[in-house]
């Protein structure tokens, strides 16, 4: 919910009619952080993991009231510093930025990770000098551990930062968002 207590997301299982999604966010400006647009065929087998089962679950982020896509989030499992976590990413297509979806995504999403179980850390990890998605961890609630060293996609050195949310403790973080799935 927004402010006024009004729905403003949900989070829709992706399905193999989501292609498109993965097509419009392969752009130069919403890949800048990400190492670059993908080809074709790496786009065609990111859709393929997205619809076969594994560990995690991508979604597909709707407007609420219209139905309207406007991105994706999804969360899947990571090796980091000697156990098993949770990893979270996201994208908002561009018309859409700047109006706090994507947190209210993300807080939607600690929950339905939380309920999933599985991990008891749900982290995110985005460059330190993208200033939209560390704004994005801050209001979702995610806490700052620190920068972290990354290679991706393999061979494109980042520096992320490492923002993390405790799966074990309830708290009110994804009440304001609404999810189907």
């Amino acid at each position: 919910m927004d402010g006024s207590g009004v729905e403003r997301v949900r989070l829709i299982p992706w399905s193999e009619g989501d292609f498109w999604l993965l097509r419009r966010a392969n752009s130069p400006e919403m890949t800048e952080h990400l190492g670059g647009p993908e080809s074709e065929e790496k786009l065609a087998d990111r859709q393929r993991r997205y619809v076969e089962p594994f560990a995690g679950r991508m979604y597909r982020i709707t407007l609420a009231d219209s139905g309207e896509s406007v991105g994706s989030i999804g969360y899947w499992e990571r090796e980091w510093r000697g156990g098993t976590v949770w990893e979270t990413g996201w994208g908002i297509l561009p018309e859409f930025q700047g109006r706090g979806l994507a947190a209210s995504a993300a807080r939607a999403l600690v929950e339905v990770v939380r309920r999933a179980g599985g991990h008891r850390a749900l982290h995110a990890f985005p460059g330190v000098e993208h200033h939209a998605s560390n704004g994005v961890c801050r209001t979702a609630g995610f806490t700052l551990l620190g920068p972290a060293d990354f290679e991706y996609p393999k061979g494109n050195r980042i520096r992320s930062n490492d923002w993390f949310v405790d799966l074990r403790t309830g708290s009110e973080t994804g009440q304001e968002a609404g999810w189907d799935g």
